[in-house]
């Protein structure tokens, strides 16, 4: 997994939990034969993108547990703080049209 990614370094409050310099690695994987590499859950095919959209779409985190009893709010919260290190080092560039 790309470096960038391997430690989380602020604090966050999550759920009344507050989880101090996550590893992400610990809860996300990418390897290209689990759904064509993109980022999931280890040991798992949820993905970090699936977790998005369903907060996204008003779905609760106690929804979530229970639809996926493998999931676990750790790991939701490392799907969110990998999609937040995603979008820091994401570059825009405009063009002229």
């Amino acid at each position: 997994m790309n470096s960038q990614f391997d430690n989380y370094w602020e604090d966050c409050n999550f759920e009344e939990q507050t989880i101090i310099a996550m590893d992400i690695s610990s809860y996300i994987e990418i390897r290209p034969e689990i759904m064509m590499g993109k980022p999931v859950i280890k040991g798992t095919r949820i993905t970090v993108e699936m977790i998005l959209e369903s907060l996204g779409a008003g779905e609760s985190v106690d929804n979530l547990l229970e639809s996926y009893p493998r999931l676990t709010k750790e790991a939701i919260s490392a799907a969110l703080f990998f999609a937040v290190e995603a979008l820091k080092t994401e570059r825009i560039y405009p063009i002229a049209v």
